[in-house]
């Protein structure tokens, strides 16, 4: 968003910065922290909070950022902050307390720990911005709910995928065309990738093997898309997507031929799905229709093609970069980048990545247990289906065989978890009974 850049150096001259803590010292963490404060000017890091203290602190130390103070308490951080000291801390809940910080970037990736972390902000009246597309595709509508009775903007980031794909589904809106596909572009879709097939590419990049897995093995593909159709109010048009496989290369602007337009021009909600090997990637990109014959015509003069359906589509996705700009949507202008529009539409539902045991502990996403399948929530609702975002710590009653989809009735929900609080809540308030009464066993 261009206006965005004149508001920030605006709060940069008049020495009143967007003050932001952030929640993550990884991989992903480490880049939007070199951003705020090597690039954007206008807004400023004041703290950092990681269960790994290390990590914080360096995080810091990679920007060159001096002089930063560990702290335990709410009034050590709010001192740091009135000071002008950038401050680490092991306590998430510190930043979401603290007075001074406007906005909250959460950047774990993690469902329980992040649920806790974005609802102590909320009640704290601060902006969250989510890399987290596991926590939004879990209980988003919910803790969209909260933060609109507390007047502060919820949103996925912009640079993640989602996030651009929302940028460019409301431009192809603003020009009058009905978006009917929203895209994702993949290298690469195994389901059964685990953190040891991909400790090679994780050690190349720095990154998480448990992450990497995630976006091989399909789940954070799931969630991306599932936090789309949410967005938009779109659904998938079956269990795990369409998701068509084209020659290495294969310009995205070939997309129309690659799914079923009865589908996408009968006039229903429209759809998320992906593609693997289409060029440029990692990219987005949709699919839209217009019914007015002229400005056909003039989408034809301008090389888009002949229709009924147009391909738009966006060749990058700068994640961290563009982190900062939601921060600026949110705090400046109250405009999330994406957000739930109400209900869930698309779930990601869990489904077994190896034989599995009765009494095993499924472990987390991106590991050796389970991978995530994008389904329409009234199908999970009715079939029972078990999200991916809760089946972490479940323990299973019976065995399932590989690739069998979970139900609740196959597990025990550990107790006293806000993540399980959470699904009753957001079933209840929605009025999904089967779903809320699922949840409740």
């Amino acid at each position: 968003m261009i206006i965005v850049d004149n508001a920030l150096a605006a709060r940069a001259r008049s020495g009143n910065p967007i003050r932001v803590a952030m929640i993550g010292a990884g991989f992903m963490a480490k880049g939007v922290a070199r951003q705020i404060c090597r690039y954007v000017p206008g807004m400023e890091l004041v703290a950092i909070a990681n269960r790994t203290l290390d990590h914080a602190r360096q995080a810091y130390a990679d920007t060159d950022v001096l002089g930063v103070a560990e702290v335990g308490t709410v009034g050590a951080l709010e001192a740091c902050i009135a000071s002008g000291q950038p401050a680490i801390t092991d306590d998430a809940l510190l930043v979401c307390q603290a007075a001074g910080i406007d906005a909250i970037i959460e950047v774990t990736g993690a469902v329980e720990y992040g649920a806790h972390a974005v609802m102590e902000a909320i009640r704290h009246g601060k902006h969250v911005v989510l890399l987290n597309a596991e926590l939004d595709g879990t209980v988003g509508p919910i803790l969209k709910v909260y933060a609109d009775r507390a007047g502060i903007i919820y949103t996925v980031a912009d640079g993640d995928q989602p996030g651009v794909t929302l940028n460019l589904a409301r431009f192809v809106q603003g020009i009058g065309v009905t978006p009917v596909l929203c895209g994702n572009i993949k290298g690469l879709h195994d389901p059964y990738r685990n953190p040891t097939t991909q400790a090679g590419f994780a050690k190349q990049w720095g990154q998480n093997p448990s992450m990497v897995t995630s976006f091989a093995d399909g789940s954070k593909i799931s969630f991306e898309q599932a936090v789309i159709a949410n967005a938009l109010g779109m659904r998938v048009a079956q269990r795990g997507m369409l998701g068509p496989t084209v020659a290495p290369g294969t310009p995205v602007t070939e997309a129309a031929n690659w799914y079923p337009h009865e589908e996408l021009l009968s006039g229903g909600p429209g759809i998320v799905d992906y593609v693997v090997g289409a060029s440029p990637g990692p990219g987005v990109f949709v699919l839209g229709t217009i019914d007015d014959p002229v400005q056909r015509h003039y989408l034809n003069l301008y090389k888009l093609g002949a229709g009924p359906l147009y391909c738009f589509h966006t060749p990058y996705h700068l994640c961290h970069f563009e982190t900062p700009t939601s921060v600026a949507r949110a705090v400046l202008f109250h405009d999330a980048a994406l957000a739930p529009r109400g209900p869930m539409y698309v779930e990601v539902v869990t489904a077994a990545k190896v034989p599995l045991t009765a009494g095993q502990v499924l472990d987390g996403i991106g590991h050796y247990h389970t991978y995530g399948l994008a389904e329409n929530a009234d199908v999970a609702q009715r079939e029972n289906l078990l999200p991916l975002g809760v089946a972490e710590g479940c323990t299973l009653r019976r065995d399932v065989p590989k690739d069998q989809v979970l139900t609740y009735d196959d597990v025990v929900l550990p107790e006293g978890r806000l993540i399980d609080q959470l699904r009753r809540e957001q079933a209840a308030y929605f009025q999904t009974a089967p779903q809320a009464a699922a949840v409740a066993k």
